[in-house]
């Protein structure tokens, strides 16, 4: 960890807080998601530098270290579609492997259709191509206390996390997410109220990580994340039939709450997952939960070296 070296890089007049390691001449840029950091990935920082390659986190714009936006409540997910395609052009990269987690892998794919020139292959963990707009998520299969309904009303979850400090709102999303379950709340709760205090952290997520994330997020706060990816979820990305024309991995572990998504399991199982990214390869972990990386680092890390090791740039 300690060989990891910290920058602020200007993107589009953003100052970006930069995590790099590795001095490999092909680069992998990690993006992470919610409630998740550069932090989220330094377990594959390390062993993808240690394979030969450059890596490469950081916090996207409105988290951790990043600067904010002018207009939050404006941005969309295509905005950070953009920052990646940005951020390679200010480090001077012509192209990397994308690797994103949870919301950060919709935006990994969306890198690789927009910016094909950019991108070698992608590598997702948890979430398969999602192509952002009134169906991305079908809420409405969904009792209406979904964590993601109930994110996406302004206002709601300002009032349901301002109860806790924010190390307290980490530790009980932390919690949650790494469960089986979809989180519901019955009419009579908020999602923070589904976190019961006696849960302990999960085995693989120790009190000093929790201390780096709450340190994070109270630099930035929780504005951006709701906006970016809850809030802006159901914004249309304007994509039409759009395609990953390069080759892709998706690590889903078979534990995962998003495998209960209406729709999800069949979506990735059957292959209809394939009609958007073609070139698609599907790796199941039997135990797996939503945060892979961190539950099974050295299993995720020697998944990614091999396929990154079968890739040309």
């Amino acid at each position: 960890m300690e060989n990891i070296q910290h920058s602020n890089v200007e993107v589009k007049g953003l100052n970006l807080h930069v995590a790099e390691i590795g001095t490999g001449e092909k680069t992998v840029i990690f993006i992470h998601g919610f409630p998740e950091i550069w932090y989220t990935w330094r377990h594959q920082l390390i062993a993808v530098a240690n394979a030969g390659y450059r890596a490469i986190a950081y916090d996207c714009r409105g988290y951790g270290l990043s600067d904010h936006p002018q207009e939050p409540e404006k941005a969309t997910l295509m905005d950070l579609v953009h920052e990646v395609k940005d951020l390679l052009d200010s480090l001077e990269i012509s192209k990397a492997f994308i690797i994103g987690q949870d919301s950060g892998a919709i935006v990994a794919y969306l890198v690789a259709v927009v910016y094909p020139e950019k991108v070698a292959s992608v590598i997702t963990l948890g979430i398969p191509f999602i192509n952002p707009g009134a169906s991305a998520v079908k809420n409405d299969l969904l009792p209406k206390g979904f964590y993601i309904t109930r994110w996406q009303e302004p206002g709601r979850a300002e009032a349901d996390f301002g109860r806790f400090d924010v190390k307290s709102v980490i530790r009980n999303i932390y919690i949650l997410f790494s469960k089986s379950e979809v989180p519901v709340a019955s009419d009579d709760q908020e999602i923070m109220d589904l976190f019961n205090p006696s849960t302990p952290l999960p085995l693989w997520f120790s009190e000093e990580d929790l201390n780096i994330y709450a340190s994070l997020y109270e630099k930035s706060g929780f504005r951006f994340a709701l906006q970016v990816p809850y809030r802006s979820l159901t914004v249309e990305s304007d994509l039409i039939d759009p395609k990953v024309n390069v080759p892709a991995l998706l690590v889903m572990g078979e534990e995962d709450y998003c495998f209960k998504f209406p729709g999800m399991e069949d979506y990735i199982r059957s292959g209809a997952v394939k009609h958007f990214v073609p070139d698609l390869e599907t790796i199941y972990i039997p135990e797996g939960r939503h945060f892979l990386g961190e539950q099974f680092p050295e299993k995720v890390n020697k998944i990614i070296i091999e396929f990154l090791d079968k890739q040309s740039i």
